[in-house]
């Protein structure tokens, strides 16, 4: 679950992270009202978006007065911004950040991040932040320092003070760049963050460092462990998620739309993926990646088989299912039974079925009246699939 700004600035306050004093809202008089009440000597003005570059997109403005605020937010409102992977027309704004506008003296970057090849937080820092950094550290790689974490007890420990040393600074400011690097290193470790990131990280003239923006990444397989981030997730996703993905996964499901034909019902992400590799060693493209949780009931399963069947383009399906303790064979079959028997259209079925009531949820099926070729493993699961795709000569 990636945050809003405003968001992960609140959750950085929270670990004692200093950010800028700052409302948020959702319109021009209320931006108004709130530059009031500030009483800054300037303002900055955010679009809360999670699009790439927002200063170059016009994204973040400055202003010198309430009034000045209220036209700009006003001119915000609305206005959509394109981010990778991100919903085609660009991502509308629906709320604006208005803060006090600070000098720094020099900027800095800071994160933690998930390192998937090592799979251990790595805390990351360079002497320059700010826009265009990662071409900046592209064209020299040692303007960025890297130390690992070591977890314990739902913290994280690290050479902090080292950290600081190696990015150039001593003094004062190490010391207070060595205290945000452990706050951030902490927060990743308590919320189960893939990435906290401060860019630009403001060291100011009187020596206090504060996060002039932020990134928080929550991993959504721990979402479990922290409810109170539901509100944050429905405020972050419904408008800007996929939501087709982000319905299944209300389901308990993880799909993913593909450009093949051949739609494919799986339970388990490492089972999905071999299937798709068969289907491809078959000379078959599947229409989507499945993966039905063991925490779905029949009705869910239900939702995920409607979803492949609401695709004009699946010529056929392929169910590969592998019944465990958690997740039986039945449950599938009786989720696939209520679908198929609603279903406007019925492309042509192949079912395996393996582990736990295997033969069960073959009679469930029959007991439904659903007419599917059955298949005894893998390999052949695919081929007949990709043979039933193809349209007849």
């Amino acid at each position: 679950m990636n945050l809003h700004e405003f968001q992960a600035k609140e959750l950085l306050s929270r670990f004692g992270v200093p950010v800028p004093r700052g409302r948020i809202c959702d319109n021009g008089k209320d931006a108004c009202r709130i530059a009031e009440r500030l009483g800054f000597a300037r303002f900055v003005v955010k679009a809360q978006v999670q699009a790439g570059d927002r200063m170059a997109a016009g994204g973040v403005r400055f202003s010198v007065s309430p009034s000045g605020v209220q036209a700009t937010v006003e001119d915000l409102l609305g206005t959509p911004f394109t981010r990778a992977g991100g919903p085609v027309g660009g991502e509308r704004v629906r709320w604006v950040l208005v803060e006090e506008a600070l000098a720094p003296m020099q900027l800095v970057y800071a994160a933690v991040y998930l390192d998937p090849v090592n799979a251990r937080l790595q805390l990351m820092a360079s002497p320059v932040g700010g826009e265009a950094i990662e071409r900046r550290i592209a064209a020299d790689p040692g303007l960025l320092k890297c130390v690992p974490l070591t977890l314990a007890d739902r913290t994280a420990e690290g050479d902090f003070d080292g950290l600081a040393r190696s990015a150039g600074f001593s003094g004062e400011i190490a010391k207070s760049l060595s205290e945000v690097f452990s706050k951030i290193a902490k927060m990743a470790a308590t919320l189960d963050a893939t990435q906290v990131e401060i860019n630009p990280l403001a060291i100011l003239w009187d020596g206090r460092c504060v996060a002039l923006d932020a990134k928080v990444r929550i991993d959504d397989s721990a979402m479990f462990r922290h409810p109170a981030f539901a509100a944050m997730s429905t405020a972050t996703e419904i408008e800007e998620g996929d939501p087709v993905a982000l319905g299944a996964d209300r389901h308990h499901i993880n799909y993913q739309r593909m450009d093949g034909e051949i739609g494919v019902v799986v339970n388990g992400a490492g089972l999905a993926l071999a299937t798709i590799d068969c289907l491809a060693d078959s000379g078959g493209v599947p229409a989507n990646f499945m993966d039905i949780r063991t925490t779905a009931s029949s009705l869910d399963v239900a939702y995920g088989m409607e979803l492949i069947l609401a695709n004009a383009g699946v010529r056929s399906i392929l169910v590969n299912i592998h019944g465990g303790g958690m997740q039986r064979c039945d449950t599938i079959a009786e989720g696939l039974g209520i679908a198929l028997r609603k279903a406007k259209r019925t492309p042509p079925l192949t079912i395996r079925f393996a582990g736990n009531n295997a033969e069960y949820g073959h009679t469930i099926m029959s007991n439904n009246g659903v007419v599917y070729q059955r298949a005894h493993d893998m390999g052949e699961a695919a081929r007949m699939a990709v043979a039933a795709s193809r349209p007849l000569a």
